[in-house]
């Protein structure tokens, strides 16, 4: 069975303040080995959606020699041939993706990640493509300015109500290390952040914050 990371780190390059993407990711997963997680219980998903095919295959690339050097998992977003070209672990499905079942015909042995906005969705995910999904990442759960499109905060309530479906949950938006203990206790089976690592001064610090208090939520 797939492992479900535990944390689930999306990238944003225009969150960086200038610093190479490859550079802050690579900053941020020397932050496991303060903070005790292991690294196959970490993720990074490249979600750069306005680069064109090939800067973004030359960024996965890059991302994938990063992320196989620290043990984690990478995810691409969305592009099933840039994960299959660069050696990705999964692809992430959106919500204006490929289909799912379509995605698993054609996806080979990447894992799937599918976003979700309700526990409605998640039990629909579960109910006709569980089979398929490694796990529903759920948001926003709490106010951010990325997630805002999708509607108000969803609260941990519906990350209770996504977990009973028995698909697994990772909590997304406005979550930061202070948060992680309600969402875990909620049901989630992990978390996943943007800019709280991407524009932290010191992606490694905030990294290691995150699975120290992920670790302390560990049961």
């Amino acid at each position: 069975m797939r492992q479900v990371p535990r944390l689930y780190l999306i990238t944003d390059r225009h969150a960086t303040a200038g610093r190479p993407l490859p550079d802050v990711v690579a900053a941020a997963l020397r932050g496991l080995a303060g903070g005790g997680l292991p690294p196959g219980r970490v993720a990074v998903q490249l979600r750069e959606k306005d680069l064109p095919g090939r800067a973004l295959t030359k960024l996965a690339r890059e991302l994938r020699a990063v992320t196989a050097a620290a043990g984690v998992a990478l995810y691409i977003n969305d592009r099933i041939d840039v994960a299959l070209a660069v050696g990705a672990d999964g692809v992430h499905l959106g919500g204006g993706s490929l289909d799912v079942a379509a995605a698993a015909r054609v996806a080979g042995g990447l894992a799937l990640a599918v976003s979700a906005h309700a526990p409605a969705e998640v039990a629909t995910l579960r109910a006709v493509v569980g089979d398929w999904v490694t796990f529903a990442l759920l948001g926003p759960i709490h106010d951010t300015p990325s997630k805002r499109a999708f509607g108000a905060p969803l609260g941990t309530a519906a990350v209770t109500a996504a977990a009973r479906t028995g698909l697994p949950v990772v909590a997304v938006g406005g979550v930061g290390p202070a948060e992680v203990r309600d969402a875990l206790a909620a049901g989630a089976s992990g978390v996943a952040c943007i800019r709280a690592v991407m524009a932290a001064p010191d992606p490694s610090l905030a990294v290691e914050t995150f699975c120290k208090e992920l670790n302390a939520s560990a049961g």
